[in-house]
């Protein structure tokens, strides 16, 4: 049993970034790297390219008090860094489990940044799920590599599709089982 609830209100600290509420003035940097085509076709629900006001309709509703999905910023503010660097989030699914999903903007890419906000939200357990599932397209091994440096077993072989590419994609299915869920 957890003795803190940790909710997306929560900042919870690393030692290179937080990760902070989202707010509606994070728009402009969302929509700067979410349009990214590099982005966008490593996710399965990012359009390329981004239509206005997607970004601004995504906050709000992570914002809504019946969000779908628990969104935290990666914000390098605190030690000179970028104020959105990515954004890394939980689904909540049925018996217990979440499905983990992130992106680092480019400029990010290779740092570690991904693989240190999974991490934290491993530890932290905000949903208290028994179990994380993550999904990545077999050609982001970066992504898979953050997976599975960070606990994750890989499941077997699926396809997903993608809204930026326009097509189901092959992926690489995860499961890692919750420390303290």
């Amino acid at each position: 049993m957890k003795l803190e609830t940790i909710t997306t209100d929560t900042l919870l600290e690393t030692e290179r970034f937080d990760l902070r509420p989202i707010r509606e003035s994070d728009a402009g940097l969302i929509s700067l790297y979410a349009g990214d085509e590099r982005v966008a076709r490593f996710t399965t629900s990012i359009p390329h390219p981004l239509p206005p006001g997607t970004a601004e309709a995504f906050i709000s509703r992570v914002m809504d008090p019946e969000h779908p999905e628990d969104v935290w910023v990666m914000d390098g503010t605190r030690i000179g860094g970028g104020e959105v660097m990515g954004l890394i989030g939980l689904e909540r699914m049925d018996r217990d489990q979440s499905e983990i999903g992130y992106w680092v903007a480019p400029a990010y890419w290779n740092s570690g940044i991904a693989s240190a906000a999974v991490k934290a939200i491993l530890s932290a357990n905000p949903q208290n799920a028994r179990t994380v599932f993550a999904s990545v397209f077999q050609d982001n091994a970066a992504s898979a590599r953050v997976l599975t440096n960070s606990g994750f077993r890989y499941l077997g072989d699926a396809e997903s599709f993608s809204v930026a590419r326009k097509a189901n994609v092959p992926t690489w299915t995860y499961s890692r089982a919750s420390d303290n869920g």
